[in-house]
């Protein structure tokens, strides 16, 4: 066992002599001292790399947190969008049939706070009716026959779409116009 070291006044402890490094016992035994300045600028240089290693893992970190934090905030607000959707259909419905009812009150209050919440974290639905059909955005579940209005352009939005921080969270699912025959013979044929 190794005897306990001597605590020096500035509150440093000078090691036993079992403790003593390497280094310094066999520059005792007389092995060179260019080995132990040569063992000893190896033993620094593998320290710089650590620090600057550590140095550099703390800043990646640092620099992927508020990513790591926008991720988890799209996973719950993933969570919470069915029940938004139930909400919405029963906020409809009670507006269609109950609209001076406490229940009507309490659906708007619940339905408003909801929104906040939804705006306070970045999320914004979608509004893509009337505007190009986008892959990216929407998802189409049928097409409508129409003659007013081009191809591809959305018509209809069976379930709303939602963007977290202006990027896609949930594409919309929409039906889009699509031209009647008679219309497309005519616009070929001018």
């Amino acid at each position: 066992m190794a005897e306990t070291g001597e605590v020096k006044k500035n509150g440093s402890i000078r090691p036993a002599p079992a403790e003593v490094p390497a280094v310094e016992a066999s520059a005792a035994a007389g092995a060179a001292p260019a080995d132990a300045v040569a063992q000893a600028q190896d033993y620094y240089a593998q320290l710089l790399r650590l620090k600057a290693d550590f140095e550099n893992y703390r800043k990646r970190v640092d620099r992927e947190k508020p990513e790591y934090i926008k991720l988890g905030r799209a996973e719950v607000v993933l969570r919470l969008l069915p029940v938004y959707d139930m909400l919405l259909k029963a906020h409809e419905e009670v507006q269609a049939s109950h609209t001076d009812t406490p229940l009507a009150k309490g659906m708007e209050m619940i339905f408003k706070e909801f929104e906040k919440l939804f705006r306070e974290e970045g999320v914004a639905a979608m509004e893509p009716v009337g505007r190009p059909y986008d892959a990216m955005l929407h998802e189409v579940l049928g097409s409508v026959e129409r003659e007013d209005l081009d191809d591809g352009v959305v018509v209809d939005v069976v379930q709303k779409g939602f963007t977290l921080d202006g990027r896609a969270l949930r594409p919309a699912k929409v039906r889009i116009a699509k031209k009647t025959q008679a219309s497309n013979v005519k616009e070929a044929s001018s």
